[in-house]
């Protein structure tokens, strides 16, 4: 069936007379290229190899590299490349959602196209790249307002992470890290989501609307990132949410976007995050599996369920003036939740129905960074890890059409 679909498509891509257009057509430069002959090319298509006639024409007048001229290979998008458009867009798919040399093996098996496994990376690189293009182009247009947004529920969430990429050494090169020779061997990838919530479960607790999770995220700097994170919230109608709320952990960087991309959103720590800190708290002063140690633990779990952070404060201080070994690892601990302390207030946060743990944005740091571009052995550049993370971030995103007809 593949063959005989190759057939027809050769067949239907050669009933244009080759795109010939006349002796003469207007140049990019404004002059008139002559024809000058028909040229073959061969064409990797789903459904197999095709040939294709295309009518030539030539410039004197341009600069080089400019003076060939082939209407036809505009008509079919495949300037500079032997591949069709179905083809890279399923190279992209693949190679955006599987290891390279995996990808390839599928594709052979799947659907009988057999493609090298750095064909589908430099494929997937390049469409990540257009994919990042269409971003900044889109991110421009909904800051300036030119984008109208979706209309938002009363509820908008916004959370963001931080999770380490494998790096090349050439992109890790002079960057401290917590290696024993104290360089680093990854890159830290920013991910942000947006949510939102309008219903509650038969128990009260809130269920985040289906479907309604978007993600943005790339290697770059957090001054970068903020920006992309607050266009996609706008275009998901921030300025039309009734409540706005920011999850995160308790990284400083993250409560510093919130205040100047965010402002007068409820900031929230992730309670999970929360806990972790009085665990390590209690391992710090009592040892592991001591009873006392427990006891401070159940007790102090108890006071950060119904935001009492003023205790928790006060506890740790009086175990840092005992425990000389590690009083200042604890008076760290103390500063975290004295820091937050308004963000812990979770006994308020769930009379008024919100959530407060970021899962949300912890699983899609392991969907879409973890699971593509940390598998074992891997080791990313910059350019090509974030070209993937654009294509994994409009899969996901359920935007993999508007990428599409955004670079088409």
């Amino acid at each position: 069936m593949q063959r005989v679909g190759s057939v027809l498509l050769e067949q239907l891509l050669n009933s244009d007379h080759g795109g010939h257009r006349g002796q003469r057509v207007a140049c990019a430069g404004g002059h008139q290229a002559e024809f000058i002959d028909y040229r073959p090319k061969q064409l990797q298509t789903i459904l197999g190899p095709v040939q294709i006639e295309r009518a030539y024409y030539h410039c004197p007048a341009c600069p080089a590299e400019q003076r060939g001229i082939i209407p036809k290979d505009h008509d079919l998008d495949v300037v500079g490349t032997s591949f069709s458009p179905g083809l890279r867009r399923l190279l992209a798919r693949v190679g955006a959602q599987e290891a390279f040399a995996t990808a390839s093996r599928d594709l052979t098996e799947l659907a009988g196209v057999v493609v090298p496994s750095k064909t589908i990376e430099r494929t997937a690189e390049a469409a990540g790249a257009a994919a990042e293009a269409a971003n900044q182009t889109e991110r421009a247009a909904i800051l300036a307002g030119r984008v109208q947004p979706i209309a938002a529920a009363s509820r908008l969430y916004i959370a963001m992470d931080g999770t380490g990429v494998p790096a090349v050494p050439k992109d890790t090169e002079g960057r401290p890290g917590k290696g024993p020779d104290g360089r680093a061997r990854t890159r830290e990838a920013k991910l942000g989501c947006v949510f939102t919530q309008t219903h509650f479960d038969e128990e009260g607790w809130p269920v985040r609307d289906p479907d309604s999770t978007t993600y943005v995220g790339a290697i770059e700097s957090v001054e970068t990132f903020g920006p992309r994170l607050r266009a996609e919230a706008v275009r998901r109608g921030l300025q039309h949410a009734t409540t706005v709320i920011v999850l995160g952990d308790g990284a400083p960087w993250i409560w510093n976007r919130a205040d100047a991309d965010f402002p007068g959103a409820v900031q929230i720590v992730d309670l999970y995050h929360a806990r972790e800190h009085l665990a390590l708290v209690a391992r710090l002063a009592f040892g592991s599996g001591n009873e006392a140690g427990t006891a401070w633990l159940t007790a102090r779990r108890d006071d950060l369920d119904v935001g009492d952070v003023e205790i928790i404060v006060t506890e740790i201080r009086q175990l840092a003036r005992r425990h000389r070994k590690v009083r200042e690892q604890l008076r760290k601990e103390a500063e975290y939740f004295d820091t937050n302390k308004l963000r812990m207030c979770y006994k308020h946060f769930r009379a008024r129905g919100f959530f407060v743990g970021s899962g949300v944005i912890e699983a899609g740091c392991k969907t879409v960074i973890g699971q593509r571009l940390k598998q074992s052995g891997m080791r990313w550049s910059v350019v090509g890890a974030n070209a993937v993370i654009a294509l994994r971030c409009r899969l996901l995103s359920n935007r993999w059409e508007d990428l599409w007809r955004a670079v088409a």
